[in-house]
Protein backbone atom coordinates (compact mmCIF):
# COMPACT_ATOMS: atom_id res chain seq x y z
CA UNK A 1 0.00 0.00 0.00
CA UNK A 2 1.28 3.46 -0.91
CA UNK A 3 1.80 5.74 2.07
CA UNK A 4 1.48 9.50 2.18
CA UNK A 5 4.87 11.14 2.27
CA UNK A 6 5.95 12.95 5.45
CA UNK A 7 6.55 16.03 3.31
CA UNK A 8 2.98 15.96 2.04
CA UNK A 9 1.62 15.60 5.55
CA UNK A 10 3.69 18.49 6.85
CA UNK A 11 2.59 20.69 3.97
CA UNK A 12 -1.06 19.80 4.74
CA UNK A 13 -1.21 20.13 0.98
CA UNK A 14 -4.92 20.10 0.41
CA UNK A 15 -6.03 23.41 -0.99
CA UNK A 16 -9.44 24.42 0.28
CA UNK A 17 -11.64 25.63 -2.53
CA UNK A 18 -14.56 27.86 -1.77
CA UNK A 19 -18.03 27.04 -3.04
CA UNK A 20 -17.82 28.21 -6.62
CA UNK A 21 -20.05 31.13 -7.54
CA UNK A 22 -19.86 31.20 -11.33
CA UNK A 23 -22.00 34.24 -11.93
CA UNK A 24 -24.60 36.32 -10.17
CA UNK A 25 -27.64 36.06 -12.37
CA UNK A 26 -29.95 35.88 -9.37
CA UNK A 27 -29.78 36.12 -5.62
CA UNK A 28 -30.37 32.65 -4.17
CA UNK A 29 -32.87 31.89 -1.47
CA UNK A 30 -31.89 29.57 1.36
CA UNK A 31 -31.93 26.39 -0.68
CA UNK A 32 -35.57 25.42 -0.24
CA UNK A 33 -35.67 24.23 -3.85
CA UNK A 34 -33.16 21.54 -2.94
CA UNK A 35 -35.48 19.82 -0.46
CA UNK A 36 -38.22 17.37 -1.54
CA UNK A 37 -41.90 18.14 -1.41
CA UNK A 38 -43.00 14.53 -1.04
CA UNK A 39 -41.70 11.06 -1.76
CA UNK A 40 -38.28 11.52 -0.15
CA UNK A 41 -36.71 11.11 3.25
CA UNK A 42 -34.14 13.90 2.95
CA UNK A 43 -33.64 15.61 6.33
CA UNK A 44 -35.17 18.93 7.24
CA UNK A 45 -33.55 21.92 8.94
CA UNK A 46 -32.93 21.72 12.70
CA UNK A 47 -31.91 25.25 13.77
CA UNK A 48 -30.26 24.34 17.09
CA UNK A 49 -28.95 20.88 16.28
CA UNK A 50 -25.85 19.54 14.60
CA UNK A 51 -25.39 20.22 10.89
CA UNK A 52 -26.67 17.62 8.44
CA UNK A 53 -25.20 16.58 5.10
CA UNK A 54 -28.25 16.58 2.86
CA UNK A 55 -27.10 15.02 -0.43
CA UNK A 56 -24.09 12.83 0.27
CA UNK A 57 -20.57 13.35 -1.03
CA UNK A 58 -19.03 13.32 -4.50
CA UNK A 59 -15.58 13.60 -6.07
CA UNK A 60 -14.53 14.74 -9.51
CA UNK A 61 -11.89 15.76 -12.05
CA UNK A 62 -9.22 13.34 -10.77
CA UNK A 63 -5.59 14.04 -11.62
CA UNK A 64 -2.37 12.20 -10.78
CA UNK A 65 -2.03 14.19 -7.55
CA UNK A 66 -5.50 15.32 -6.60
CA UNK A 67 -9.25 15.60 -7.08
CA UNK A 68 -12.25 17.68 -6.01
CA UNK A 69 -14.48 16.63 -3.09
CA UNK A 70 -18.01 18.04 -2.79
CA UNK A 71 -20.83 18.10 -0.25
CA UNK A 72 -23.88 20.10 0.81
CA UNK A 73 -25.15 20.91 4.31
CA UNK A 74 -28.51 22.04 5.65
CA UNK A 75 -27.08 25.28 7.11
CA UNK A 76 -23.96 27.45 7.12
CA UNK A 77 -20.93 25.58 8.44
CA UNK A 78 -17.26 24.83 7.88
CA UNK A 79 -16.51 21.94 5.54
CA UNK A 80 -13.79 19.59 6.84
CA UNK A 81 -12.30 16.68 4.88
CA UNK A 82 -10.21 13.80 6.23
CA UNK A 83 -8.12 11.95 3.65
CA UNK A 84 -6.33 8.61 3.93
CA UNK A 85 -4.90 5.81 1.82
CA UNK A 86 -6.47 3.34 4.27
CA UNK A 87 -10.20 2.59 4.60
CA UNK A 88 -9.82 2.53 8.39
CA UNK A 89 -8.34 6.07 8.34
CA UNK A 90 -5.43 5.09 10.62
CA UNK A 91 -3.24 7.47 8.60
CA UNK A 92 -5.13 10.64 7.92
CA UNK A 93 -4.79 14.24 6.82
CA UNK A 94 -7.39 16.72 7.99
CA UNK A 95 -8.25 19.73 5.85
CA UNK A 96 -10.36 22.72 6.81
CA UNK A 97 -12.34 23.68 3.75
CA UNK A 98 -14.64 26.57 2.90
CA UNK A 99 -17.57 27.90 4.91
CA UNK A 100 -20.77 26.74 3.25
CA UNK A 101 -23.16 29.66 2.90
CA UNK A 102 -26.53 30.44 1.33
CA UNK A 103 -24.66 32.18 -1.50
CA UNK A 104 -23.71 28.74 -2.85
CA UNK A 105 -26.85 26.96 -1.62
CA UNK A 106 -24.71 25.53 1.22
CA UNK A 107 -22.66 23.51 -1.27
CA UNK A 108 -18.87 23.51 -1.12
CA UNK A 109 -15.75 21.91 -2.55
CA UNK A 110 -12.24 21.12 -1.44
CA UNK A 111 -9.42 20.74 -3.96
CA UNK A 112 -7.28 17.83 -2.78
CA UNK A 113 -3.61 18.06 -3.74
CA UNK A 114 -0.36 16.16 -3.13
CA UNK A 115 -2.05 12.78 -3.33
CA UNK A 116 -0.17 9.69 -4.59
CA UNK A 117 -0.82 8.80 -8.24
CA UNK A 118 -2.86 5.78 -9.24
CA UNK A 119 -4.03 5.13 -5.69
CA UNK A 120 -7.32 4.42 -3.95
CA UNK A 121 -8.01 7.40 -1.69
CA UNK A 122 -10.57 7.29 1.12
CA UNK A 123 -12.15 10.48 2.41
CA UNK A 124 -14.65 11.56 5.08
CA UNK A 125 -16.54 14.84 5.05
CA UNK A 126 -18.01 16.67 8.03
CA UNK A 127 -19.46 20.14 8.50
CA UNK A 128 -18.76 22.10 11.69
CA UNK A 129 -21.38 24.34 13.31
CA UNK A 130 -20.22 27.96 13.04
CA UNK A 131 -21.46 29.02 16.49
CA UNK A 132 -21.09 25.93 18.67
CA UNK A 133 -17.52 24.69 19.01
CA UNK A 134 -17.19 20.92 18.54
CA UNK A 135 -20.69 20.47 17.13
CA UNK A 136 -20.21 18.67 13.80
CA UNK A 137 -22.30 16.62 11.40
CA UNK A 138 -22.16 12.88 11.14
CA UNK A 139 -19.41 11.99 8.63
CA UNK A 140 -20.13 10.93 5.07
CA UNK A 141 -17.47 8.70 3.52
CA UNK A 142 -16.31 8.33 -0.04
CA UNK A 143 -13.63 6.82 -2.21
CA UNK A 144 -11.79 7.93 -5.33
CA UNK A 145 -8.87 6.75 -7.42
CA UNK A 146 -6.27 9.25 -8.59
CA UNK A 147 -5.09 9.16 -12.20
CA UNK A 148 -1.92 7.29 -13.11
CA UNK A 149 1.24 9.38 -13.05
CA UNK A 150 4.42 9.49 -15.11
CA UNK A 151 5.07 8.36 -18.66
CA UNK A 152 5.86 4.69 -18.07
CA UNK A 153 2.96 3.63 -15.90
CA UNK A 154 1.24 0.63 -17.36
CA UNK A 155 -1.71 0.18 -15.03
CA UNK A 156 -4.91 -0.41 -16.96
CA UNK A 157 -7.77 2.11 -16.95
CA UNK A 158 -11.50 1.43 -16.83
CA UNK A 159 -14.13 4.13 -17.06
CA UNK A 160 -17.84 4.39 -17.83
CA UNK A 161 -19.99 6.95 -19.57
CA UNK A 162 -23.67 7.77 -20.04
CA UNK A 163 -25.99 10.79 -19.88
CA UNK A 164 -29.66 11.75 -20.07
CA UNK A 165 -30.92 11.35 -16.50
CA UNK A 166 -34.55 11.86 -15.40
CA UNK A 167 -35.73 13.11 -18.77
CA UNK A 168 -39.05 13.34 -20.64
CA UNK A 169 -40.97 13.33 -17.35
CA UNK A 170 -39.55 9.99 -16.19
CA UNK A 171 -38.06 10.62 -12.78
CA UNK A 172 -37.04 8.60 -9.73
CA UNK A 173 -39.50 5.75 -9.33
CA UNK A 174 -39.13 4.41 -5.81
CA UNK A 175 -41.75 1.72 -6.47
CA UNK A 176 -39.32 -0.05 -8.81
CA UNK A 177 -36.36 0.55 -6.51
CA UNK A 178 -35.06 3.83 -7.94
CA UNK A 179 -32.46 4.28 -10.67
CA UNK A 180 -30.73 0.91 -10.41
CA UNK A 181 -28.54 1.39 -13.47
CA UNK A 182 -26.07 3.20 -11.18
CA UNK A 183 -25.75 0.12 -8.97
CA UNK A 184 -24.88 -1.95 -12.06
CA UNK A 185 -22.29 0.69 -12.94
CA UNK A 186 -20.80 0.72 -9.44
CA UNK A 187 -20.35 -3.07 -9.55
CA UNK A 188 -17.77 -2.65 -12.33
CA UNK A 189 -15.53 -0.55 -10.04
CA UNK A 190 -14.50 1.98 -12.68
CA UNK A 191 -11.65 4.44 -12.17
CA UNK A 192 -13.93 7.32 -13.12
CA UNK A 193 -17.29 8.17 -14.69
CA UNK A 194 -17.80 10.49 -17.65
CA UNK A 195 -21.18 12.20 -17.23
CA UNK A 196 -21.83 13.10 -20.87
CA UNK A 197 -24.39 15.88 -20.59
CA UNK A 198 -28.12 16.19 -19.98
CA UNK A 199 -27.31 15.40 -16.37
CA UNK A 200 -30.60 17.12 -15.53
CA UNK A 201 -33.71 18.16 -17.45
CA UNK A 202 -34.31 21.71 -16.29
CA UNK A 203 -36.94 22.26 -19.00
CA UNK A 204 -39.07 19.17 -18.29
CA UNK A 205 -41.33 19.16 -15.20
CA UNK A 206 -41.97 15.87 -13.43
CA UNK A 207 -45.49 14.83 -12.41
CA UNK A 208 -46.24 12.43 -9.59
CA UNK A 209 -47.77 9.83 -11.91
CA UNK A 210 -47.41 9.04 -15.61
CA UNK A 211 -49.69 6.55 -17.35
CA UNK A 212 -48.06 3.78 -19.38
CA UNK A 213 -49.46 2.19 -22.57
CA UNK A 214 -50.11 -1.11 -20.78
CA UNK A 215 -52.40 0.61 -18.28
CA UNK A 216 -49.93 0.64 -15.39
CA UNK A 217 -48.62 3.80 -13.77
CA UNK A 218 -45.07 5.12 -13.40
CA UNK A 219 -44.80 6.88 -10.03
CA UNK A 220 -42.25 9.66 -9.65
CA UNK A 221 -40.67 11.23 -6.60
CA UNK A 222 -41.52 14.92 -7.03
CA UNK A 223 -40.18 18.21 -5.67
CA UNK A 224 -41.15 21.85 -5.91
CA UNK A 225 -38.19 22.64 -8.19
CA UNK A 226 -39.25 19.89 -10.63
CA UNK A 227 -42.87 21.04 -10.79
CA UNK A 228 -42.16 23.62 -13.52
CA UNK A 229 -39.48 24.63 -15.99
CA UNK A 230 -36.43 26.06 -14.24
CA UNK A 231 -35.98 29.83 -14.47
CA UNK A 232 -34.65 31.02 -11.12
CA UNK A 233 -31.26 30.06 -9.71
CA UNK A 234 -32.94 28.05 -6.95
CA UNK A 235 -34.99 26.15 -9.53
CA UNK A 236 -31.84 25.26 -11.46
CA UNK A 237 -30.15 24.14 -8.25
CA UNK A 238 -33.17 21.98 -7.52
CA UNK A 239 -32.62 19.98 -10.70
CA UNK A 240 -29.34 18.59 -9.37
CA UNK A 241 -30.72 18.18 -5.86
CA UNK A 242 -33.55 16.09 -7.29
CA UNK A 243 -31.19 13.59 -8.92
CA UNK A 244 -29.34 13.08 -5.64
CA UNK A 245 -32.52 11.92 -3.93
CA UNK A 246 -31.83 8.57 -5.62
CA UNK A 247 -29.88 6.23 -3.31
CA UNK A 248 -28.25 4.34 -6.20
CA UNK A 249 -26.83 7.51 -7.74
CA UNK A 250 -25.62 8.83 -4.37
CA UNK A 251 -23.85 5.54 -3.58
CA UNK A 252 -22.25 5.44 -7.05
CA UNK A 253 -21.00 9.03 -6.91
CA UNK A 254 -19.55 8.49 -3.43
CA UNK A 255 -17.36 5.70 -4.81
CA UNK A 256 -16.48 6.86 -8.34
CA UNK A 257 -15.05 10.28 -9.32
CA UNK A 258 -16.88 12.12 -12.08
CA UNK A 259 -15.89 14.09 -15.13
CA UNK A 260 -18.89 16.35 -15.79
CA UNK A 261 -20.00 18.13 -18.94
CA UNK A 262 -23.22 19.83 -19.92
CA UNK A 263 -25.41 19.78 -23.01
CA UNK A 264 -28.73 21.51 -23.60
CA UNK A 265 -31.15 20.28 -20.91
CA UNK A 266 -29.02 21.72 -18.12
CA UNK A 267 -30.56 24.99 -19.38
CA UNK A 268 -33.27 24.36 -21.97
CA UNK A 269 -33.81 22.05 -24.97
CA UNK A 270 -31.75 22.97 -28.06
CA UNK A 271 -30.58 26.29 -26.62
CA UNK A 272 -27.84 28.44 -28.11
CA UNK A 273 -26.27 31.76 -27.02
CA UNK A 274 -28.34 34.80 -27.87
CA UNK A 275 -31.59 32.88 -28.29
CA UNK A 276 -34.89 34.58 -27.41
CA UNK A 277 -37.63 32.17 -26.40
CA UNK A 278 -41.16 32.01 -27.76
CA UNK A 279 -42.37 29.58 -25.13
CA UNK A 280 -45.31 30.43 -22.89
CA UNK A 281 -43.92 28.28 -20.06
CA UNK A 282 -41.14 30.83 -19.51
CA UNK A 283 -41.44 34.31 -18.06
CA UNK A 284 -37.69 34.79 -18.67
CA UNK A 285 -37.25 34.88 -22.45
CA UNK A 286 -33.52 35.67 -22.64
CA UNK A 287 -31.67 32.34 -22.88
CA UNK A 288 -28.38 33.99 -21.90
CA UNK A 289 -29.92 34.84 -18.51
CA UNK A 290 -31.17 31.27 -18.09
CA UNK A 291 -27.82 29.85 -19.20
CA UNK A 292 -25.94 31.93 -16.62
CA UNK A 293 -28.18 30.57 -13.87
CA UNK A 294 -27.92 27.02 -15.19
CA UNK A 295 -24.14 27.33 -15.45
CA UNK A 296 -23.87 28.57 -11.89
CA UNK A 297 -26.00 25.70 -10.58
CA UNK A 298 -23.86 23.24 -12.57
CA UNK A 299 -20.74 24.68 -10.93
CA UNK A 300 -22.21 24.61 -7.44
CA UNK A 301 -23.74 21.12 -7.57
CA UNK A 302 -21.04 19.12 -9.40
CA UNK A 303 -17.51 18.25 -8.21
CA UNK A 304 -15.84 19.93 -11.18
CA UNK A 305 -12.97 22.38 -11.05
CA UNK A 306 -13.65 26.09 -11.61
CA UNK A 307 -13.20 27.53 -15.07
CA UNK A 308 -14.28 26.50 -18.53
CA UNK A 309 -16.34 23.39 -19.14
CA UNK A 310 -13.95 22.37 -21.90
CA UNK A 311 -10.75 20.95 -20.44
CA UNK A 312 -8.19 18.15 -20.71
CA UNK A 313 -7.61 15.47 -18.08
CA UNK A 314 -4.51 13.28 -18.30
CA UNK A 315 -4.49 9.62 -17.22
CA UNK A 316 -0.85 8.70 -17.73
CA UNK A 317 0.58 7.31 -20.98
CA UNK A 318 -2.62 5.45 -21.91
CA UNK A 319 -5.28 8.15 -22.02
CA UNK A 320 -6.06 11.84 -22.38
CA UNK A 321 -9.69 12.97 -22.06
CA UNK A 322 -10.67 16.13 -23.94
CA UNK A 323 -14.01 17.36 -22.57
CA UNK A 324 -15.56 19.72 -25.12
CA UNK A 325 -18.40 22.22 -24.78
CA UNK A 326 -20.61 22.03 -27.88
CA UNK A 327 -23.28 24.21 -26.31
CA UNK A 328 -21.89 27.46 -24.91
CA UNK A 329 -20.04 28.68 -28.04
CA UNK A 330 -22.24 27.51 -30.90
CA UNK A 331 -23.89 29.59 -33.58
CA UNK A 332 -27.72 29.69 -33.84
CA UNK A 333 -29.54 26.62 -35.09
CA UNK A 334 -30.31 27.09 -38.79
CA UNK A 335 -30.57 25.19 -42.07
CA UNK A 336 -26.85 24.56 -41.52
CA UNK A 337 -25.89 24.94 -45.17
CA UNK A 338 -23.73 28.04 -45.25
CA UNK A 339 -20.24 27.74 -46.73
CA UNK A 340 -18.52 29.54 -43.84
CA UNK A 341 -16.05 27.75 -41.54
CA UNK A 342 -16.80 30.25 -38.75
CA UNK A 343 -20.12 28.47 -38.17
CA UNK A 344 -19.94 25.61 -35.73
CA UNK A 345 -20.57 24.23 -32.26
CA UNK A 346 -17.10 24.76 -30.74
CA UNK A 347 -16.10 28.28 -31.66
CA UNK A 348 -12.68 29.31 -32.99
CA UNK A 349 -10.92 29.51 -29.62
CA UNK A 350 -12.09 26.11 -28.36
CA UNK A 351 -11.38 24.46 -31.72
CA UNK A 352 -7.81 25.80 -31.67
CA UNK A 353 -7.39 24.56 -28.07
CA UNK A 354 -8.64 21.11 -29.06
CA UNK A 355 -6.43 20.75 -32.13
CA UNK A 356 -3.39 21.98 -30.24
CA UNK A 357 -4.06 19.60 -27.34
CA UNK A 358 -4.50 16.63 -29.67
CA UNK A 359 -1.26 17.49 -31.47
CA UNK A 360 0.67 17.74 -28.20
CA UNK A 361 -0.84 14.64 -26.58
CA UNK A 362 1.52 11.68 -26.16
CA UNK A 363 -1.17 9.40 -24.76
CA UNK A 364 -2.00 6.28 -26.77
CA UNK A 365 -5.71 7.12 -26.77
CA UNK A 366 -7.23 10.59 -27.12
CA UNK A 367 -10.89 10.47 -26.15
CA UNK A 368 -13.01 13.43 -27.19
CA UNK A 369 -15.91 13.60 -24.73
CA UNK A 370 -18.54 15.22 -26.95
CA UNK A 371 -22.00 16.20 -25.79
CA UNK A 372 -23.34 15.59 -29.32
CA UNK A 373 -22.66 13.09 -32.09
CA UNK A 374 -20.46 14.19 -34.99
CA UNK A 375 -22.57 12.47 -37.66
CA UNK A 376 -26.16 11.95 -36.50
CA UNK A 377 -28.79 14.24 -38.02
CA UNK A 378 -30.49 16.11 -35.16
CA UNK A 379 -33.47 18.25 -36.11
CA UNK A 380 -34.44 21.45 -34.30
CA UNK A 381 -37.72 21.75 -36.22
CA UNK A 382 -38.76 24.11 -39.05
CA UNK A 383 -35.96 22.84 -41.32
CA UNK A 384 -33.36 23.83 -38.75
CA UNK A 385 -30.70 21.54 -37.33
CA UNK A 386 -29.44 21.12 -33.79
CA UNK A 387 -26.29 19.10 -34.44
CA UNK A 388 -23.25 19.18 -36.72
CA UNK A 389 -24.88 17.41 -39.68
CA UNK A 390 -27.85 18.28 -41.87
CA UNK A 391 -28.35 15.03 -43.80
CA UNK A 392 -27.40 16.02 -47.36
CA UNK A 393 -24.51 13.47 -47.54
CA UNK A 394 -22.51 15.89 -49.66
CA UNK A 395 -19.37 17.99 -49.15
CA UNK A 396 -19.09 19.77 -45.78
CA UNK A 397 -21.43 22.72 -45.21
CA UNK A 398 -22.26 24.84 -42.17
CA UNK A 399 -21.09 23.27 -38.92
CA UNK A 400 -19.57 20.35 -40.83
CA UNK A 401 -16.87 22.73 -42.06
CA UNK A 402 -15.66 23.21 -38.49
CA UNK A 403 -15.45 19.45 -37.94
CA UNK A 404 -13.76 18.94 -41.31
CA UNK A 405 -11.12 21.53 -40.41
CA UNK A 406 -10.46 19.89 -37.05
CA UNK A 407 -10.18 16.42 -38.58
CA UNK A 408 -7.94 17.70 -41.38
CA UNK A 409 -5.57 19.51 -39.02
CA UNK A 410 -5.20 16.53 -36.69
CA UNK A 411 -4.73 14.15 -39.63
CA UNK A 412 -1.95 16.28 -41.13
CA UNK A 413 -0.32 16.50 -37.69
CA UNK A 414 -0.25 12.69 -37.48
CA UNK A 415 -2.64 12.40 -34.52
CA UNK A 416 -3.65 8.78 -33.84
CA UNK A 417 -5.92 7.03 -31.37
CA UNK A 418 -8.75 9.58 -31.53
CA UNK A 419 -12.13 8.31 -30.26
CA UNK A 420 -15.42 10.19 -29.80
CA UNK A 421 -17.79 9.34 -26.90
CA UNK A 422 -21.26 10.81 -26.49
CA UNK A 423 -24.77 10.24 -25.14
CA UNK A 424 -27.60 12.70 -26.03
CA UNK A 425 -29.73 10.63 -28.46
CA UNK A 426 -31.20 8.13 -25.95
CA UNK A 427 -29.94 4.85 -27.40
CA UNK A 428 -26.62 3.10 -27.77
CA UNK A 429 -24.59 2.64 -30.96
CA UNK A 430 -21.16 2.20 -32.51
CA UNK A 431 -20.27 4.25 -35.59
CA UNK A 432 -17.12 4.04 -37.70
CA UNK A 433 -16.10 6.96 -39.95
CA UNK A 434 -13.80 6.47 -42.94
CA UNK A 435 -12.89 8.92 -45.72
CA UNK A 436 -13.07 6.07 -48.23
CA UNK A 437 -16.87 6.09 -47.78
CA UNK A 438 -17.42 9.82 -47.47
CA UNK A 439 -17.52 13.10 -49.37
CA UNK A 440 -14.39 14.46 -47.72
CA UNK A 441 -11.11 12.56 -47.73
CA UNK A 442 -8.60 14.42 -45.61
CA UNK A 443 -8.95 12.76 -42.21
CA UNK A 444 -7.88 9.66 -40.28
CA UNK A 445 -10.61 7.03 -39.76
CA UNK A 446 -12.11 7.08 -36.26
CA UNK A 447 -14.80 5.53 -34.06
CA UNK A 448 -17.71 7.18 -32.30
CA UNK A 449 -19.51 5.34 -29.48
CA UNK A 450 -22.91 6.45 -28.17
CA UNK A 451 -24.55 5.34 -24.93
CA UNK A 452 -27.57 6.43 -22.92
CA UNK A 453 -30.01 7.20 -21.48
CA UNK A 454 -29.42 6.57 -17.80
CA UNK A 455 -33.07 7.15 -16.83
CA UNK A 456 -35.18 8.80 -19.50
CA UNK A 457 -37.29 8.08 -22.54
CA UNK A 458 -35.59 5.90 -25.16
CA UNK A 459 -35.76 7.04 -28.81
CA UNK A 460 -35.56 5.57 -32.30
CA UNK A 461 -32.15 5.69 -33.98
CA UNK A 462 -31.35 8.89 -35.86
CA UNK A 463 -30.13 8.87 -39.48
CA UNK A 464 -26.43 9.43 -40.14
CA UNK A 465 -25.11 12.03 -42.55
CA UNK A 466 -22.81 10.50 -45.17
CA UNK A 467 -20.34 13.40 -45.40
CA UNK A 468 -17.67 11.75 -43.23
CA UNK A 469 -18.31 8.20 -44.39
CA UNK A 470 -20.12 6.66 -41.40
CA UNK A 471 -20.92 3.01 -40.97
CA UNK A 472 -23.33 1.74 -38.30
CA UNK A 473 -21.54 -1.19 -36.69
CA UNK A 474 -24.13 -1.66 -33.92
CA UNK A 475 -27.28 -0.02 -32.64
CA UNK A 476 -29.70 -0.87 -29.82
CA UNK A 477 -32.76 1.37 -29.96
CA UNK A 478 -36.55 0.92 -29.78
CA UNK A 479 -38.79 1.32 -32.80
CA UNK A 480 -40.69 4.10 -31.06
CA UNK A 481 -40.28 6.34 -28.03
CA UNK A 482 -40.55 4.23 -24.88
CA UNK A 483 -40.52 4.61 -21.09
CA UNK A 484 -37.58 3.43 -18.96
CA UNK A 485 -39.73 0.52 -17.76
CA UNK A 486 -39.49 -1.01 -21.25
CA UNK A 487 -35.69 -1.05 -21.11
CA UNK A 488 -33.27 0.52 -23.61
CA UNK A 489 -31.41 2.32 -20.83
CA UNK A 490 -27.67 2.13 -21.43
CA UNK A 491 -24.15 2.97 -20.35
CA UNK A 492 -20.78 2.39 -22.00
CA UNK A 493 -17.53 0.98 -20.65
CA UNK A 494 -13.98 1.64 -21.84
CA UNK A 495 -11.26 -0.76 -20.66
CA UNK A 496 -7.66 0.02 -21.67
CA UNK A 497 -5.14 -2.77 -21.12
CA UNK A 498 -2.08 -1.60 -19.21
CA UNK A 499 0.39 -3.81 -21.07
CA UNK A 500 -0.76 -3.82 -24.69
CA UNK A 501 -2.58 -0.49 -24.69
CA UNK A 502 -5.55 -2.10 -26.48
CA UNK A 503 -8.93 -0.46 -25.88
CA UNK A 504 -12.04 -2.58 -25.34
CA UNK A 505 -15.38 -0.77 -25.60
CA UNK A 506 -18.52 -2.45 -24.28
CA UNK A 507 -22.04 -1.13 -24.67
CA UNK A 508 -24.17 -2.30 -21.73
CA UNK A 509 -27.84 -2.18 -20.75
CA UNK A 510 -29.31 -1.04 -17.44
CA UNK A 511 -28.57 -4.39 -15.76
CA UNK A 512 -24.90 -4.24 -16.74
CA UNK A 513 -25.27 -6.92 -19.44
CA UNK A 514 -22.83 -6.39 -22.31
CA UNK A 515 -24.79 -6.00 -25.56
CA UNK A 516 -21.81 -5.51 -27.89
CA UNK A 517 -18.08 -5.02 -27.64
CA UNK A 518 -14.99 -4.39 -29.72
CA UNK A 519 -11.27 -4.41 -28.95
CA UNK A 520 -9.16 -1.86 -30.81
CA UNK A 521 -5.39 -2.44 -30.94
CA UNK A 522 -3.20 0.36 -29.66
CA UNK A 523 -2.25 2.71 -32.50
CA UNK A 524 1.29 4.06 -32.87
CA UNK A 525 1.83 7.31 -30.99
Amino acid sequence: MVEFSRRAVLRSGLAAGAGLALGSAAQPRTGSAALPRRGSAAPGFLPDGRPLLTHGVQSGDPTADGAVVWTRADRPGRMVVEVSDRPDFRRVRRVRGPVLTPDTDHTGKVMLRDLPAGTDIHYRVRVEHLDVHGLVSEPAAGRLRTAPGGTRTRRGIRFLWTGDNNGQGWGINSRVGGTRIFTAMRALRPDFFLYSGDMVYADVPIDEQVGLPDGTVWTNVVTEAKSKVAETLDEYRGQYAYNLLDEHLRAFLAQVPQVNQWDDHEVRNNWYPGQVLHDDRYTVKDVDVLAARGRRAFGEWTPSRPGQIYRRLAFGPLLDIFVVDMRGYRDPNSRNRVGDADHGVLGARQRAWLVDGLRRSRAIWKVIAADQSVGLVLSAGSRRFEGVAQGDHGPPLGRELELAAMLRDTHRAGVTGMIFLTADVHYTAAHHFDPARGSVGDFTPFWEFVSGPANAGAFRANPLDGTFGPWVEYVHAPQEKTAPSVGYQHFGEVDIDGESGAMTVRLRDQTGTALWSITLPAPPV
